[in-house]
């Protein structure tokens, strides 16, 4: 088994590539899954061996790539050989990424009128233009709710989106630019923390 590495924008995280699905279609629901803590991570036995290496702090699970985030005190060259023999070693196991209480879909807010053609048009954008090109660095950015009376979207950034220094520039004149042309409901863009 041959596992790539890619560098990502946030300096603290990289983007692995085991060169087969991470996560199935089942198990992805809105987006991959981000665990920002061990103790998060009781629904995964990838992400359970994952933070068993010192220095892991954050891990995302995306289809076919996964991303970790390191502690500060430590350096890539020490901690990425460790990372690579536990995602090897996950995989030559034959364990799931996530167990069957992981896999289950997060309910999502149900909207109505108005709103819920909003939420479409929203959803339809980050789907087509956003996701992807986050995706090549490593992270995710999916649909948290809309606040139809003040025109707010709220998203949740996962992988190496989630703390990245260039994060918030992405997110305010990047997105928030691009939903605000094309949906001119739209006032703001948060991230939900």
């Amino acid at each position: 088994m041959f596992i790539q590495t890619e560098s990502t924008p946030n300096p603290r995280t990289l983007k692995f590539l085991p060169g087969r699905d991470v996560l199935g279609p089942n198990e992805r629901g809105a987006g991959g899954r981000d665990f920002s803590g061990a103790g998060a991570a009781n629904v995964s036995p990838l992400a359970r061996s994952l933070f068993a290496v010192e220095g892991v702090e954050r891990v995302y699970l995306g289809g076919d790539f996964l991303t970790i985030t390191k502690a500060d005190g430590i350096e890539w060259p020490h901690l990425k050989p460790h990372v690579l023999a536990a995602i090897m070693d996950h995989f030559m196991s034959g364990a799931p990424a996530l167990d069957e209480e992981g896999a289950r879909e997060e309910t999502e807010i149900v909207y109505e009128g108005e709103a819920a053609g909003i939420v479409k048009e929203i959803k339809e954008i980050i789907e087509a233009r956003v996701r992807p090109a986050v995706a090549r660095d490593g992270g995710d950015i999916t649909f948290h709710s809309w606040e139809h009376e003040t025109g707010i979207v709220r998203l949740t950034m996962k992988g190496s989106c989630a703390g990245c220094p260039s994060s918030t520039l992405t997110l305010k004149q990047g997105i928030e630019n691009m939903l605000k042309h094309y949906v001119p409901e739209v006032n703001a863009v948060e991230q939900v923390v």
